[in-house]
């Protein structure tokens, strides 16, 4: 179930892109809400009914990666965002996905960090709200402001934590070659 709602939140990318060429914020808003509502509840169901799986482990983080690189692209190429937000998530998953390629040729499967649940938590707000700013009616409010300050917290919170799995990825590579010793006899 859990890996169902994924894909389904997946599913939604197309749709809020539709929506916001469209100049439909309200709708878009509305997407983002129920893909950032769908993210929590697959998480909280995964854990709280032992239904975690390797592939969800895998799965939720990929899911997470392209919903954020093809909002953010989005909202920056519709002049929604500033372009700082696109280059802000881009840069440190471009460098973890060489890193994990290369180091891994596949998903390393490290385990979320608390940083990385505070930072995609901040973006799922931010967004919205940026978005939401562009509603004719809350058009001109602080409400724009409020949300590039959550946005810019949320990316500094990407870049530190992309720098934490990149280290914890290489720590991890590390630790599988390195040498056997074997005891004497």
């Amino acid at each position: 179930m859990p890996n169902v709602l994924t894909v389904l939140r997946v599913l939604g990318v197309p749709l809020f892109v539709w929506f916001l060429v469209r100049e439909d914020y309200a709708a878009g808003v509305l997407v983002l809400a129920i893909m950032a509502a769908s993210d929590w509840i697959d998480g909280f169901i995964a854990r709280r009914f032992n239904l975690v799986s390797k592939l969800g482990r895998i799965l939720d983080p990929m899911a997470d990666r392209f919903t954020l690189i093809v909002v953010a692209i989005t909202m920056v190429a519709t002049g929604v965002a500033p372009w700082w937000l696109v280059f802000s998530i881009l840069v440190p998953d471009g460098i973890l996905l060489v890193t994990t390629l290369v180091l891994f040729r596949s998903h390393p499967g490290l385990p979320v960090s608390r940083v990385g649940k505070f930072r995609t938590g901040l973006l799922l707000l931010g967004t919205p709200l940026l978005l939401l700013g562009q509603v004719p009616l809350l058009t001109g409010t602080a409400l724009e402001a409020v949300a590039l300050v959550i946005l810019l917290v949320g990316c500094i919170g990407h870049w530190i934590a992309s720098y934490n799995y990149w280290w914890a990825a290489v720590r991890k590579y590390q630790g599988l070659h390195r040498p056997q010793v074997s005891p004497s006899t």
